[in-house]
């Protein structure tokens, strides 16, 4: 998608904001249609595919309530991303501050073996996954929201809440060592 089409996919999805805002359940359920997919990437990338779908039910619940008040200023694609960072952020939170205890001797070969296996394309996804992995977490949302997502960097800037230039270079670090990494592979 080119930087004209982006643009108007912003300028489409954030009147459908509008519409949802000043609308009924069939406003509301079309804006919700239209952004739902970006949504759950963007959380799948940030988290895990696993935890994606109640974070994306997280989201749009918070979104629904928080609809009254969008008023349109920015698109409403980076407006709804900063929710979803948020509700990533709260559960992180949530998490530190509850001890986890396991039942099991080897916990991790259990998760492993409950794991989805031979889906179709699934592998690029675990390549991109473990590759992402290693890059710091603030490269990695900056090159998620910007390479994945598809959000310019005035927006991923905005739902990072850093300067473009910030967004520029964590993103042209992340490739870099992407890169670097997939060379070594």
């Amino acid at each position: 998608m080119n930087s004209h089409e982006r643009v108007a996919d912003d300028r489409r999805l954030t009147l459908l904001a509008l519409a949802a805002r000043d609308g009924g359940p069939a406003e509301v359920e079309a804006f919700t249609r239209a952004v739902y997919t970006d949504v759950r990437r963007f959380l799948a990338y940030l988290t895990d595919v696993q935890s994606a779908d109640d974070l994306t039910q997280e989201t749009f619940v918070r979104v629904l309530r928080s609809l009254p008040g969008f008023a349109g200023r920015s698109s409403a694609r980076a407006w709804l991303l900063s929710i979803a960072r948020r509700v990533v952020v709260d559960r992180f939170r949530a998490a530190r501050a509850r001890p986890v205890l396991a039942d099991l001797a080897d916990w991790q070969a259990a998760v492993e073996r409950c794991q989805p296996r031979d889906l179709p394309g699934s592998q690029d996804g675990v390549d991109l996954a473990e590759l992402l992995a290693e890059v710091p977490p603030e490269r990695r949302r900056a090159f998620v929201l910007t390479q994945v997502v598809g959000l310019q960097y005035t927006e991923a800037a905005e739902v990072l809440g850093c300067p473009v230039g910030t967004v520029r270079s964590r993103v042209a670090r992340a490739r870099n060592q992407l890169s670097a990494s997939w060379l070594a592979a």
